[in-house]
This record gives C-alpha cells, sequence and structure tokens, in this order.
C-alpha cells in the first residue's frame, strides 16, 4: 500500500472514531510506529489532524476541509437519498447550476439517470468527468483556479463565468447551518462561489445532510432568505422546523 493510500485510510478511520493510536495502527498495516508516526506527522502538517500522546484526533476546525476522495465515502445513503429528491424536482430541459460538494457529484448520478435534455454549468471537475458521456446535454466548466483535494475550480474567474449565465436552479452544499450564523463553508473561495450560484437561478436548493445543522464553518454563504428550499436526509429537529417556518424556507426530506 503507498503511502498516501494509507494516509487517506487513517483519515477515514478518524472521520469515524475521531482519534487513533500508533500502535493500533502499526498491527494493522503492518508497519512500524515510527512509519505512523510520520504519516500522522504530514496529516498534521495539512492540518487535518492534531497528534495526542500515542496518536492523533481529527481536526475539526471551521477552516478545515477534508479531501474530496474522502468526503464522497461519508454518509453515502444520506448523499443518495437527497440526490433522489433533488433529481424528483429537476424538469427534462431544466439548466442547473451545480457547486463542487461531494453531495453535487451523487445529485449528478440521479440525474443522469433519470433526466434529459439538460443544461449543467459546474466547478466541479468530478460532476464533469462523470457527465462526459451524456447524450443530449450541455456540460459547461467554470474554468478557475484548481483547488488541490477538493476537484474544484474556484476564484474570480469562476465567478465571472457564472455570473454570464441565468439557471433555472442552483444546487448547492454547505458546510454547517445554524440559526444565527446561516449557512457556512470552510473556505471563502467556494463561499464566494456558492454566493454568485445563488444570486444566478430563480430556485435555489441547498442540499444538506442532517449532520450540518447546529454546526458553524468559517466563511458565510449566506442566511435562509437566501435559500428557497433545503433538502436534507431526515426530519430536522423540532426547533429547526420552527426556525425554517419562521424564515419561510422550504425544506424537504425523505418519507416526508
Amino acid at each position: 500500500m503507498l503511502a498516501i493510500e494509507r494516509r487517506n485510510e487513517i483519515l477515514e478511520k478518524l472521520q469515524k472514531e475521531k482519534r487513533v493510536l500508533v500502535g493500533e495502527l502499526s498491527v494493522f498495516y503492518k508497519v512500524s510506529e515510527e512509519t505512523i508516526r510520520r504519516d500522522l506527522e504530514k496529516l498534521e502538517k495539512e492540518g487535518y489532524v492534531t497528534k495526542s500522546y500515542g496518536g492523533a484526533v481529527l481536526n475539526e476546525s471551521t477552516s478545515t476541509e477534508m479531501p474530496f476522495n474522502i468526503r464522497k465515502k461519508t454518509n453515502v445513503t444520506g448523499k443518495q437519498k437527497i440526490a433522489a429528491l433533488v433529481s424528483s424536482m429537476v424538469k427534462d430541459g431544466d439548466s442547473l447550476m451545480l457547486d463542487s460538494s461531494s453531495t453535487a457529484v451523487f445529485i449528478a448520478k440521479a440525474l443522469k439517470e433519470e433526466k434529459n435534455n439538460l443544461t449543467i454549468i459546474t466547478n466541479s471537475i468530478e460532476i464533469i468527468i462523470e457527465l462526459f458521456d451524456t447524450q443530449n446535454w450541455q456540460i459547461l466548466s467554470t474554468g478557475g483556479l484548481a483547488m488541490e483535494g477538493s476537484l474544484a475550480l474556484v476564484g474570480p474567474q469562476t465567478d465571472r463565468m457564472l455570473s454570464a449565465y441565468h439557471v433555472d436552479k442552483a444546487i448547492i452544499s454547505c458546510k454547517g447551518l445554524e440559526a444565527e450564523n446561516g449557512i457556512t463553508d470552510s473556505n471563502e473561495l467556494h463561499a464566494r462561489n456558492k454566493q454568485t450560484m445563488l444570486s444566478r437561478a430563480d430556485h435555489k436548493i441547498l442540499a444538506a445532510d442532517s449532520s450540518k445543522f447546529d454546526n458553524i464553518s468559517f466563511a458565510r454563504i449566506g442566511g435562509f432568505n437566501d435559500i428557497s428550499t433545503i433538502i436534507t436526509d431526515a426530519a430536522p429537529e423540532e426547533k429547526w422546523q420552527r426556525i425554517l417556518a419562521e424564515t419561510k424556507t422550504e425544506c424537504l426530506w425523505p418519507e416526508q
């Protein structure tokens, strides 16, 4: 196994368990404890973990984002449920903007199976690859700065391209939803691109699984008044249903 593959697996384990031990990882991967310590040092330098006595804990800083290949393996069932609901709202012939979130990739896959003649504008390299073989669709890449680890194109060039179009629906995700701070993301460039997408759409959809509620991340995308519909994977707590009712924000979830 390559070192980068081992570190990615360690990150997946941290996502689930929040803490790992050097000794246990050494036995599991059949490598020396020194090798595991070097792995953890590398992950700490990249901002993903904080080393602790005998191991490491997940860095849950609001400005740290897990690599895309880790995020797309998290809560797969929830993202598939969200994707099915989003797909049910999209009509053949619609024009859409999709962000570079892992949830958006699941949405793209669902749309590919069920819809015809869509126009997709996206800053996600993964979505462009996923939809490359679609027939009678238009797939537009935003261009922009390639962001390491996220398979995303971001920055001012991305905003300029997005601003040149108007679409039926913009579909974005986020890192946190909180009553006072609204909708937030871990990176300012991502947040600005998502703001632009929302501003260029008739219907503004936030696709966010239930783990995002009551979390605050680094950069603000907007408030609930900037969103038409929130689609999530499970019924929100009663307090959230009250908040969304007060702000007149539609919220949909499976088996509602």
